[in-house]
């Protein structure tokens, strides 16, 4: 099979001829980029740091075609940019000082070369009046979305690699948080429900202005587009089930209705921790694939039963721990945690390997070459078991 087969088959629940890999194509699926050195150097690979985004405080690669062929990578990604007066003003910006981004929130360096979310606009604000006078960002400049149509058909003209779009990085409950600080913003969710739902509101209604853009921009030339919001801990929810089905879901919702009228691209996505009691709840609005599957984090350790209860609903896309196996493994820790993964999740299709969100410091290359290596030892199918 071609790497594209691999993928369309596995999400069709189908099995292909191996366990498809999905690394490299977002900042969930890809590796911060002082690994990506180390890595580069453990391959002999001499290509040029890139970040995604065009965004250094990020701090994700933009991973180079020779390392992805390496990392067996079956997926390549296509991605928007912030408006390029946004990019110029920050490139031009005074050394240190924070990175602002088109919404008006911003990073802040606690350290030299790492930055962390800290500029929070809308700190302050409690009331509707607050988020109709802010000055929101401008969804329809062209810049953001004006190289993805070529890069699109480059990608779908080859026919070699699956396409995975991810149109910006944080979507409501992530970017309000952003906007106010995470803390603010659930104290919020509570003290100030009507102004906690506006915003949430006014944040989708941005969000669906980019993704028609770049939908109306990639064309058919896509096959998974990744949306998401982080709503879990390692033990629990960040808000209950009953809070997100009444503030959250009906947002969830309609966003995903919104992208599934305008394209046959599978959904996946992407929420960090134990979100086991919702797992229902996205199958509902019609999510395709669920990332990053953490298995440090609750019942989502328990694969077989997330495999038994929701693998004729679910694509599982994850898995590989990032907690403890990656960072502080050995190789052979990480090929035995490859191989128990796919016994578990692979039969029957539905599983793309990926580390549990973006590989981060403290991976050594050994690992990571040790994890992309077991898949292609143990992830042929038939599984073996």
């Amino acid at each position: 099979m071609t790497p594209r087969e691999r993928v369309l088959a596995a999400i069709r629940h189908e099995e292909p001829d191996r366990v498809p890999i999905v690394l490299g194509v977002s900042n969930a699926t890809s590796i911060k980029i002082r690994p990506y050195r180390a890595l580069k150097r453990s391959i002999g690979v001499e290509a040029e740091d890139r970040y995604l985004y065009d965004w250094p405080e990020l701090g994700t690669a933009d991973v180079d075609e020779q390392t992805l062929i390496r990392l067996h990578g079956d997926v390549r990604g296509v991605l928007d940019r912030e408006p390029a007066a946004v990019l110029e003003r920050n490139r031009n910006r005074n050394p240190g000082s924070p990175f602002i981004d088109s919404w008006g929130s911003g990073q802040k360096e606690i350290q030299p070369g790492v930055w962390f979310p800290g500029v929070h606009p809308l700190f302050e604000a409690t009331s509707i009046d607050d988020v109709e006078r802010y000055p929101w960002p401008d969804m329809d400049d062209p810049t953001r979305v004006a190289h993805v149509r070529d890069q699109a058909r480059r990608l779908a003209e080859e026919n070699e690699y699956a396409i995975m779009a991810t149109p910006w990085l944080l979507f409501p409950f992530e970017r309000a948080f952003a906007m106010q600080g995470m803390d603010t913003f659930l104290l919020n969710m509570v003290s100030h429900p009507e102004f906690a739902v506006a915003l949430l509101w006014k944040i989708a209604e941005l969000c669906k202005a980019l993704m028609g853009n770049f939908l109306r921009e990639i064309g058919e030339n896509i096959d998974i587009i990744k949306i998401g919001d982080d709503l879990g801990t390692q033990k629990s929810l960040l808000i209950s089930p009953t809070m997100y089905r009444e503030m959250l879901k009906p947002i969830h919702a309609d966003f995903v209705a919104f992208i599934k009228e305008r394209t046959d691209a599978k959904i996946l996505f992407h929420t960090d921790g134990d979100v086991f009691p919702l797992i229902e709840d996205f199958i509902e609005i019609g999510i395709d694939i669920l990332n990053p599957i953490q298995t440090s984090a609750g019942k989502m350790s328990d694969l077989a039963e997330l495999k038994r209860r929701y693998g004729k609903d679910l694509a599982f896309c994850g898995g590989i721990d990032t907690h403890r196996v990656l960072p502080n493994g050995t190789p052979e820790e990480v090929r035995d945690e490859v191989k128990r993964v796919i016994e578990i999740l692979a039969p029957g299709g539905g599983y793309l390997v990926s580390s549990v969100h973006t590989i981060m410091d403290g991976v050594p290359p050994e690992n990571v070459l040790a994890m992309v290596d077991a898949v292609e030892e143990f992830g042929r199918y038939p599984i073996a078991s």
